[in-house]
């Protein structure tokens, strides 16, 4: 196909993907550049490519082309690139035994970021509060180099995770700028579900209540906290690094 009209209602949907309401109710999503496009076939996901006219990608999925008009009108970036992918939400396995909770973050950056650290260091599944920013945003994507086609992500609240969490006997541990114990001196957990809580107001109280153990990262007095996204990466390292990964 080749469309050249930002009125078709093919390419008005496609501009629609933009909103994380319209991304929910149909369940797709869309990813932009080569990189991206390639992770999301590795993992099945990919449904279609738009290439921008004069553009060669061989690709065993359908392909259309777009003038640039188009092109600018679907993507959701500022210098679209000559490729964009159409992407469904995958079927999520079982909630695994290494999860990393994030509650309330607000910054679709800092998102990208943990999703990339959980692949690397062994987390199977994330689990997203209602109030966090969408996984699937363009920013938090590309933040997470298309990372977030290897773990399984589920939106659900505190309250419906915590008893999950307790009849699998998963370590529920909450994270905090001090108090409970250093991060070089907790145990390695087999099994864990560690909460990150939003930017500036940290993990709520009452998520804090019902954790089994709290941990801290020590630091220079003159830093008072981390980003989000670095502390939990060196949360993940600390807890992994006895791992191989031949």
């Amino acid at each position: 196909m080749h469309y050249t009209s930002i009125q078709n209602d093919k390419m008005k949907k496609l501009h629609k993907l933009s909103q994380k309401k319209y991304r929910d109710a149909i369940s797709l999503f869309l990813v932009e550049g080569e990189h991206l496009v390639l992770e999301a076939y590795k993992q099945g996901v990919l449904e279609e490519v738009f290439l921008k006219e004069g553009e060669i990608f061989s690709i065993d999925v359908p392909i259309s082309y777009v003038n640039e008009k188009v092109m600018k009108y679907i993507s959701q970036l500022d210098s679209p690139p000559p490729i964009l992918g159409l992407c469904h939400k995958y079927d999520k396995a079982k909630l695994g035994n290494r999860i990393l909770v994030l509650e309330d973050i607000q910054d679709p950056g800092n998102i990208g970021t943990m999703i990339r650290s959980s692949v690397a260091f062994g987390v199977d599944s994330i689990v997203v509060t209602k109030k966090t920013a969408d996984v699937y945003s363009s920013k938090a994507i590309r933040a997470s180099q298309g990372m977030l086609f290897y773990v399984s992500i589920f939106e659900m609240e505190i309250e419906q995770l915590v008893p999950i969490l307790k009849k699998n006997k998963i370590p529920i541990i909450g994270t905090k700028v001090n108090g409970g114990k250093m991060l070089k001196d907790i145990e390695k957990f087999s099994k864990f579900a560690i909460i990150m809580g939003n930017e500036g107001l940290g993990v709520t109280q009452k998520t804090l209540d019902v954790c089994d153990t709290y941990l801290y990262i020590p630091m220079q007095k003159q830093c008072e906290s981390l980003n989000v996204g670095v502390a939990a990466s060196i949360i993940l390292y600390e807890l992994d690094k006895k791992e191989s990964y031949e």
